[in-house]
C-alpha cells in the first residue's frame, strides 16, 4: 500500500479534535463521578471512591480521544496506512 501522507492541515485537525474531545470527555467523566458520589478530588485522600472518580475522568478523556480518531478516520482515512 503506497499512499501519500496526509497533509499537515488535516493532521492538525486530528490533533485539535483529540485535545478538545479529551478535555470534554474528562469533564463529562468528572461530572458523572460527582453524580455517583465518586469525587476524585474529595477530602478522603485516596480511598476507593476517589480512585473510581479518577478512573472515570481517565475513561472519559480516553473515550474522547477515541471519538476524535474515529471521526478523522471516517472523514479522511487512516493516517497510519
Amino acid at each position: 500500500m503506497n499512499q501519500t501522507p496526509h497533509p499537515t492541515a488535516q493532521l492538525m485537525k486530528l490533533g485539535i479534535a483529540q485535545a478538545v474531545l479529551f478535555v470534554v470527555g474528562a469533564l463529562l467523566g468528572r461530572g458523572l463521578g460527582l453524580l455517583l458520589g465518586l469525587d476524585a478530588f474529595g477530602p478522603g485522600g485516596y480511598g476507593n471512591r476517589e480512585l473510581f472518580g479518577i478512573a472515570l475522568i481517565g475513561l472519559g478523556g480516553g473515550g474522547g480521544v477515541q471519538l476524535a480518531r474515529i471521526w478523522y478516520v471516517r472523514k479522511y482515512g487512516d493516517p497510519r496506512a
